[in-house]
């Protein structure tokens, strides 16, 4: 991929993001969400034609904070220096919402992971996502 998707994005909608470091760190985590999500809904649909709540169930697993508290914590020493700098912004951002069913220590930490997946993604590092993820989701139990 190699950010070839942000490339067309930002050609066909006349986009501009010149450097997502300067980007707030609570939008680097909310499209991080978004691009976490439609990975994590992709792992979950190959493992074939089942109902739809059901595989919405098993994505659920995925996309908790809880689950994202852990992905950082084992990713964490994965992370590059600009990496964990963006991680360090997202999960010290001051939001004004918090996860229903998460402690405030996990919906930090997970939005810091959402920030990273975010400020990759606006970088084009989609490799380093994937990469990232898999070394995640294999320690945790879920590759």
């Amino acid at each position: 991929m190699n950010g070839d998707f942000l490339k067309s994005l930002r050609e066909t909608f006349d986009l501009k993001y010149d450097n997502p470091g300067e980007v707030s760190s609570l939008i680097l985590a909310y499209i991080g969400d978004a691009v976490y999500d439609v990975i994590t809904r992709t792992i979950v649909i190959s493992k074939g034609n089942r109902p739809v709540n059901i595989i919405n169930k098993e994505n659920k697993s995925y996309v908790n904070a809880e689950t994202q508290a852990r992905l950082s914590e084992v990713l964490e020493d994965k992370l590059t220096e600009e990496e964990s700098a963006q991680f360090k912004r997202g999960r010290n951002a001051k939001s004004h919402s918090s996860a229903k069913n998460a402690s405030l220590r996990d919906y930090r930490k997970a939005t810091g992971f959402e920030a990273v997946i975010g400020y990759l993604f606006l970088s084009g590092k989609d490799d380093r996502i994937l990469e990232l993820l898999k070394l995640g989701f294999d320690e945790i139990g879920k590759g």
